[in-house]
Parts: structure tokens; C-alpha cells; sequence
């Protein structure tokens, strides 16, 4: 399950093991450039300012990066699946509210996949790099690591605060002020210590020095978060 302070999502980012794609569930188009039929899936269904198509296009290109700077050559067909589908079961119909998204995304893409031209052939690794994506959990090869590590620093820095405030239910609700405070302390507390490869590493101290300073000064211009 996802740590706590994420508890008020969890009924939306968790699914059963082994869970089939819903049968009124879309795919992307089949035929052509599988590349373009994911991305414009991607873009179609998947709208949430925290963990929507810009965050896939983020972990893409951020896994990239940090790639290339440590020399590790990625299998991008991998990369670009995950990166794009890591996510799917944290909205309708893929959802379920039995396990961990990322479970169930990991279970549901190779048919998600399957008619899109993708080279099945490397579905496990696309599966796994799905399964380990978020901070906490473990990843094995580069296209997993690599992965794990933009997902994990997109919770730091400006974007970081960014997606987390973006979720504040402007009438009130759920999250509100007070709960976007405790996930961003809980981020600044427990995703550092989970970026694992050398230029993720590399990266972090700035990323979390930004959330630092903005939960310090927040805290200064709030009386200490009194009338946020």
C-alpha cells in the first residue's frame, strides 16, 4: 500500500493482482506507429495534474536524461511503454480499489499493448519497471531504476510542490491545506533517500533544498501554517 500521507488516494491508485483490462475499457489504436497510438492514449485518458500525460512526458524524458549522463544505454522501446503506462490504473476503468496501482498496471499493459504493434517480446520488462516505479519500491534493471528515479524526483523541487498543490480541493475537501502540507513533508522526508543511481543522486539535493526552503517559508507567511 502507499505510505500514508497518500491514504485519501488510495481507493483511486490501487488494483488487484492479475486483474484483467475492463471490458468497456479504451485502447490505444492499433496499426501505425505504436509509439503515437500510447502517447495519444495517454493524452486522451489520462488528466490528472499530478499523475497525468505531462508527468508520463516528465518520467520519459527525465529517465532519459539521467540515463545518458551516467552512460547507461535504456532499451527505450521499455522505457517509453512504462513511462507512458505506468500510471493507467490510478484512473477509470483501469482502477480497482484492491491493491497497489502499480500492481495492476503492471498486469493489465500487456493487453493494453498487445495490439499496438509493440514488440511483445519485452513485455516482462516493461511489467516490471511498471510494478517498481514508485519511490519505495525496488527496482531491478536500468529501464526500472532509471524510471523509479525521474517518477521519485518528479515528488521534489517546484514540480513536486506543483503537482501536490494542484490537488487541493479548492471547496474544501479532501485533500485540503493542512493534508497538502503532510504530503509534502512526507515527501521531503522519505523520497531523498530512494533515488538510487549516481545522476538521480546527483540531481536530488537541489530538488529537495527547493521543497525545503518552500514548506520553511510557507510555514513563515502562514504562522506557522495557522491561516493557510
Amino acid at each position: 500500500m502507499r505510505h500514508s500521507i497518500w491514504g485519501w488516494v488510495l481507493c483511486a491508485w490501487v488494483a488487484a493482482a492479475g486483474a484483467a483490462v475492463p471490458a468497456d475499457a479504451p485502447h490505444p489504436a492499433s496499426g501505425g506507429d505504436w509509439r503515437v497510438s500510447v502517447r495519444n492514449f495517454a493524452q486522451s485518458y489520462f488528466r490528472n495534474p499530478a499523475w497525468g500525460y505531462s508527468h508520463c512526458i516528465r518520467d520519459y524524458e527525465l529517465a532519459q536524461r539521467l540515463a545518458k549522463q551516467d552512460h547507461v544505454a535504456l532499451d527505450d522501446d521499455v522505457l517509453f511503454a512504462a513511462a507512458y503506462l505506468h500510471d493507467m490504473a490510478a484512473f477509470k476503468p483501469w482502477e480497482d480499489a484492491k491493491a497497489d496501482h502499480a500492481d495492476v498496471a503492471a498486469d493489465q499493459v500487456a493487453e493494453v499493448l498487445r495490439d499496438t504493434g509493440f514488440p511483445m517480446a519485452k513485455i516482462e520488462r516493461v511489467r516490471a519497471a511498471i510494478r517498481t516505479h514508485m519511490f519505495e519500491r525496488e527496482p531491478g534493471d536500468a529501464e526500472a531504476r532509471y524510471l523509479h528515479d525521474a517518477d521519485a524526483l518528479d515528488w521534489l523541487g517546484a514540480i513536486g510542490i506543483a503537482r501536490v498543490v494542484a490537488l487541493v480541493d479548492p471547496n474544501g475537501g479532501n485533500p485540503d491545506g493542512p493534508a497538502m502540507i503532510k504530503m509534502l513533508d512526507g515527501n521531503l522526508r522519505q523520497v531523498p533517500s530512494r533515488v538510487l543511481t549516481p545522476a538521480g543522486r546527483r540531481m536530488m539535493p537541489a530538488r529537495r533544498e527547493e521543497l525545503r526552503r518552500f514548506l520553511v517559508e510557507l510555514r513563515r507567511e502562514s504562522g506557522d501554517l495557522k491561516t493557510l
